[in-house]
């Protein structure tokens, strides 16, 4: 068997003699459930492997599933938990009949008894892989009676509520039938913010209300209004999760805490503050889980991307990334590091705070309390003798001074300042307190960015772009009047948002001679604008105006986010 399919790879993707030997070595530790060592091995795909199986065992393989329209009676009967463990999804739709996903074909008694618990009297199997199946489940669950909203009703129902601590971290996608309430209410607020791509979660208080919102692509957006009743045991449950003082309620508090959704390891920071109606609690999200964002998934246009791999080679000077907050600097200059991070380098950075561990680089975390700013580690840095600094923010004139005499001295010198476009970075360093000649010889580029989010490919509609677009655009691109463009729909896979992810759009401000020279003379960014513009700058406008062209984002978006 294990011949066979090594045959039959073979025809997805090409082995050699060596790599064969391996799969087949691991292949021996269990001759019945091999798919998760050959993907382990890291040789093959999952997609590969699973087409491979489909031949091996005459069964079709789904690349993505069909997820609209479903039937969900069965969820009643078969528990979230022994899917997940199995891997098993039944997708019903007319009646009785429907498909039966699974990642594993080897253990098909899982797939009678799901069938049997389902009610389903004609199925047919397809293999899909393991994160659609895990998608499916999901989102069967999540338009079910166990989720948010009826949570919220049966806790209305409910006169008793009971706060427990939850010392280890569970599966939060692991049904909780046996919990309290809140518990679950608060579990199932965490994972579904998770499964939405949500950054940050949001209880307010109010007089009469309690609003639940989350962020999803840096847009708010309102879930749920819990009970006012149920204020207090919703925030004391979270601040019992974070070890925070839950009988504190008169001052702000910071925590943090873990969770785990399924493979992926969730991080918690946690922030209250007192407010007039009770405590307002933020919770941060970061996915622990999710591997770092190359540059080529960015977004940037071709022309960008090939710039912003010469400007993180760059031997010396400093490289500046502005933009509001939440607009992707910090990830941005990580993708830069990681991809510069070499033997040969020695990176050092300091962060408030540090967000993500990176691999062979040395990350210094400011703590004000104990006396390490950024002034001070950065003047510790300098002594370690390193090739490259990011420094996480220039937020005062010594900062600034420390970095730019990095720069002079050799160093690569990364950094972040909150300015709105590239050349109004200028104008904030010389507000800082810098001196334009320091300036003119330190700074090489300025990289300008905003995040635009993603049009929905499953709900987009299609349009011709007319001439109040193009005045709302103060007139720019007046030869692109009647090209075929996108808006936002909505449906079930966007949480009827009509966008799905984010893409960066970035002006990118080369300091070249004739530039520096005009630093020296002024500091004004509108004529310092003008001459990059003249020497070929694409502004941040334009370059959103070549994703709409591009059908990646519509209108709207990148006038929400690049407001002149």
């Amino acid at each position: 068997m294990i011949e066979r399919f090594l045959d039959l790879l073979s025809k997805e993707v090409p082995l050699t003699g060596e790599n064969k030997d391996r799969i087949r070595a691991v292949c021996a530790k269990d001759r019945k459930k091999f798919l998760e060592p050959v993907c382990d091995t890291r040789l093959v795909s999952e997609s590969q492997a699973l087409r491979a199986l489909g031949l091996l065992y005459g069964l079709p393989f789904m690349e993505e599933l069909p997820l609209d329209h479903l039937n969900h009676d069965f969820t009643r009967i078969i528990s979230r938990k022994f899917l997940k463990t199995y891997s098993v999804a039944p997708l019903i739709r007319d009646g009785r009949k429907g498909i039966i996903a699974v990642n594993d074909p080897s253990d098909l008694s899982v797939v009678d008894e799901t069938a049997r618990l389902a009610g389903i009297k004609a199925h047919s199997l397809v293999l899909a892989p393991k994160n659609q199946i895990l998608l499916a489940i999901n989102m069967l669950y999540d338009h079910t009676d166990g989720n948010v909203q009826q949570l919220v009703d049966d806790m209305e129902e409910n006169d008793s509520l009971v706060i427990e601590d939850m010392e280890e971290t569970a599966d939060l996608l692991d049904d909780s039938g046996d919990d309290a309430p809140v518990i679950r209410l608060v579990n199932q607020m965490i994972s579904k913010a998770a499964k939405a791509g949500a950054s940050d979660i949001h209880i307010e208080p109010f007089q009469e209300v309690l609003k639940v919102r989350y962020r999803i692509d840096g847009i708010v957006y309102e879930m749920m209004t819990p009970p006012k009743l149920f204020q207090s045991a919703l925030v004391s449950r979270i601040k019992v999760m974070a070890k925070m003082n839950i009988a504190e309620k008169r001052v702000p508090q910071d925590g943090r805490a873990q969770v785990r959704l399924g493979n992926q390891e969730i991080d918690l920071r946690i922030s209250t503050v007192p407010t007039t109606y009770g405590e307002r609690l933020v919770m941060r999200l970061l996915n622990k889980s999710g591997s770092f964002m190359s540059i080529s998934e960015f977004g940037f246009s071709q022309e960008n991307e090939a710039l912003f791999r010469r400007i993180i080679r760059q031997n010396h000077g400093i490289v500046l990334v502005t933009g509001p907050t939440g607009s992707g600097k910090t990830t941005t200059l990580y993708a830069g590091l990681s991809e510069i991070n070499t033997p040969d380098k020695t990176i050092i950075t300091i962060e408030d705070p540090v967000e993500y561990n990176l691999q062979g680089i040395g990350q210094i975390q400011v703590n004000q309390k104990t006396g390490v700013t950024f002034a001070k580690g950065l003047r510790s840095i300098v002594r370690q003798d390193p090739d490259v600094i990011l420094i996480g923010e220039i937020r005062d004139v010594e900062t600034a001074e420390i970095a730019i005499q990095s720069a002079l001295t050799g160093h690569l010198v990364f950094s972040t300042l909150h300015t709105n476009d590239a050349p109004g970075s200028v104008t904030r360093l010389v507000d800082l307190g810098v001196e334009p000649y320091l300036i003119s010889s330190s700074v090489n580029h300025i990289i300008a960015q905003r995040l635009v989010r993603v049009l929905c490919p499953h709900c987009k509609e299609e349009y011709l772009l007319s001439e109040p677009d193009i005045k709302s655009l103060n007139g720019m691109g007046e030869e692109m009047l009647g090209r075929r463009v996108f808006k936002p729909g909505g449906c079930t896979r966007c949480f009827n948002t009509g966008y799905s992810g984010r893409q960066a759009i970035v002006e990118i401000l080369a300091l070249d001679d004739e530039l520096k020279t005009l630093v020296l003379q002024t500091s004004d960014a509108n004529r310092i604008r003008e001459a990059a513009i003249e020497k070929g700058m694409v502004t941040l406008r334009r370059d959103g105006m070549k994703k709409v062209m591009d059908g990646i984002t519509s209108i709207r978006e990148v006038l929400r986010v690049t407001q002149e």
